[in-house]
């Protein structure tokens, strides 16, 4: 009798962290499975390899782990424990290693070896960047549809995020960058 309430108090409380949560969450856990899957071979290697994951349940538990428990510490925390690592990008101008550690991104190029830090500050809800000793305040959120950027002239200025608020800011940015020349 008592192996009962504890079962059933234990599916009550797992079932309502999920309903009462509201999280989608980033799902790292299982994305990052995927796209280690992505680098062992050709396609075929890789359809075998996920086969036999989906067969021995791997993905299936890899997602169940998700679900339960990272993308509820990335709810309650702010951030995913699983989401940290590094990453080697190919851009236009040559490579860049990121490293994540779940607040903000440490962008390294391969060429030159400078180094750009972005950070997120969850007290105001914005984004910033530190190269050197120098940090800039890129744009914070100030709800859903809108955020705050910066001008030319170290004032800020509401933007929806929407082609048109976007566009107009584009507009005001080269608009001035036309002017000082």
């Amino acid at each position: 009798m008592k192996k009962t309430y504890l079962s059933v108090a234990l599916v009550c409380l797992l079932g309502g962290s999920m309903l009462f949560s509201s999280c989608i969450g980033s799902f790292s856990l299982t994305n990052k499975l995927l796209a280690w899957n992505k680098t062992v071979g050709n396609k075929f290697v890789n359809e075998l390899v996920f086969f036999a994951f989906w067969v021995l349940p791997v993905y299936e538990v890899s997602a169940l782990a998700d679900v339960l428990v990272l993308n509820s510490i990335e709810f309650w925390s702010g951030s995913n424990p699983v989401a940290k690592g590094k990453k080697v990008i190919e851009g236009q101008e040559g490579r860049y290693l990121v490293e994540c550690d779940g607040k903000g991104y440490t962008v390294t190029s391969e060429t030159d070896g400078s180094v750009v830090r972005l950070d997120f500050d969850t007290s105001d809800r914005s984004w910033s960047y530190t190269i050197g000793e120098e940090s800039h305040k890129i744009f914070a959120f100030v709800d859903d549809t809108h955020v705050s950027m910066p001008q030319p002239d170290g004032s800020y200025r509401t933007v929806e995020l929407s082609d048109a608020g976007l566009y107009a800011y584009q507009q005001i940015a080269t608009g001035s960058q036309f002017a000082m020349r």
